[in-house]
């Protein structure tokens, strides 16, 4: 190959370089803006919740199952201010206690039951309870730890990029050194 359609190619390639090391530049600021608003956005709404662990050794925690209480121990006594613990609330300690409602039935079958019974008082306070609890859950596990996760993969993209874009702008100045030893 000449030596003019070698420093041809070696140009195309720096430029290349350029170009991909702006455009992973552009995704890991977007990237990050997008994880950070993630992540703020979750913490600030459940932060307003006022929603704190029960404390360390607590009836509360005491009563849960091993597996429970240990993930609960983790946060106890901490308000809950992110997506981590927000599916561990729901998981390990809302969701234990709506077992011990009606006998461990959803709210979907408590439902039945009480449009089935309209004048049962139990039936009714037990879908409410229920009713409550899994939209407590629902939240926590939908808007908290879900956008929270979505906010960590955003946060993980975004390092990719900024280290693809070092790899990138490396790679040109080697391109760059080798055109200017080719003159």
């Amino acid at each position: 190959m000449a030596k003019t359609d070698r420093k041809i190619i070696d140009k195309v390639f720096v430029l290349l370089g350029v170009v991909m090391a702006v455009v992973l530049v552009i995704i890991g600021g977007l990237a990050w803006k997008a994880s950070s608003f993630a992540k703020s956005s979750v913490e600030t709404q459940l932060k307003s919740q006022q929603i704190f662990f029960p404390p360390k050794g607590s009836a509360a925690i005491a009563e849960l199952p091993a597996n429970d209480q240990k993930q609960m121990n983790k946060y106890a006594g901490q308000q809950l201010v992110n997506g981590t613990q927000a599916k561990v609330y729901a998981d390990n300690f809302i969701a234990y206690h709506l077992t011990k409602v009606a006998d461990g039935q959803t709210y979907a079958q408590v439902s039945n039951e009480a449009l089935a019974n309209p004048t049962n008082s139990q039936l009714k306070a037990e879908e409410q309870t229920l009713f409550q609890g899994e939209t407590l859950r629902g939240l926590l596990l939908g808007d908290g730890y879900s956008y929270w996760t979505f906010g960590q993969i955003a946060e993980w993209v975004s390092i990719t990029a900024f280290v693809g874009a070092v790899v990138m702008a490396i790679l040109v100045l080697i391109g760059v050194g080798r055109l200017s030893k080719a003159k």
